[in-house]
């Protein structure tokens, strides 16, 4: 019984090890190949090959651990009795750290993986439009367009920021805040307030 959870264990460790290794793989080069993240976990083709069948299975499951990390911030946000604004500033200040991580999966989204990966997204997607609903309907936010359209465009420059890699990551955290509150209608002033000291 010890063995097997063990061997258990181990084989959920390189399979952890896999992922983390392509992430950083994908996000120096979006086409790589399961050889090249095979070498750079430092294992052979044939063990990512046993955890992930194909390059799809690979992104899939990407998706899903960001997918589940994302929400779970977004989730503890939401359960705040935060004013809407104050609760996006939040959020985004504590999801920098992730959306630097799995950038990658932008990218990807727009390849031959972003049906699957719009799928996944979408629980997420839904929430996110919820707290948006939740600030217009308070007035914090603008209604210049509908909830599930203003929040892809405010998270999209959240990503965008991200994806350009500024130099200074506090400045990125702090640009996304700002940039995300201005797009979702919220004065340059009380953005730059909201942000504070959490980016």
């Amino acid at each position: 019984m010890q063995i097997e959870s063990a061997r258990a264990r181990s084989m959920n460790d390189t399979r952890n090890r896999i992922l983390d290794v392509a992430l950083e793989v994908l996000g120096h080069n979006p086409d790589a190949a399961m050889g090249d993240i095979a070498s750079a976990a430092g294992v052979v083709r044939r063990t990512v090959y046993g955890h992930f069948p194909t390059r799809a299975d690979l992104v899939r499951n990407l998706t899903q651990r960001a997918v589940n990390e994302m929400t779970a911030v977004l989730a503890e946000v939401k359960a705040s009795d935060e004013a809407a604004d104050a609760a996006w500033a939040d959020f985004i200040a504590r999801l920098w750290p992730l959306v630097r991580r799995y950038r990658v999966l932008l990218a990807l989204r727009r390849g031959e993986y972003g049906e699957e990966i719009h799928a996944l997204l979408g629980p997420f997607d839904t929430a996110l439009a919820d707290l948006v609903q939740r600030g217009q309907d308070s007035q914090a936010f603008g209604r210049h367009l509908p909830a599930g359209i203003l929040s892809q465009i405010a998270y999209a420059a959240v990503f965008s920021i991200a994806d350009n890699d500024l130099s200074s990551e506090n400045f990125g955290a702090r640009a996304a805040t700002v940039t995300s509150l201005l797009v979702l209608g919220v004065p340059e002033a009380a953005a730059s307030a909201l942000v504070g000291d959490r980016a």
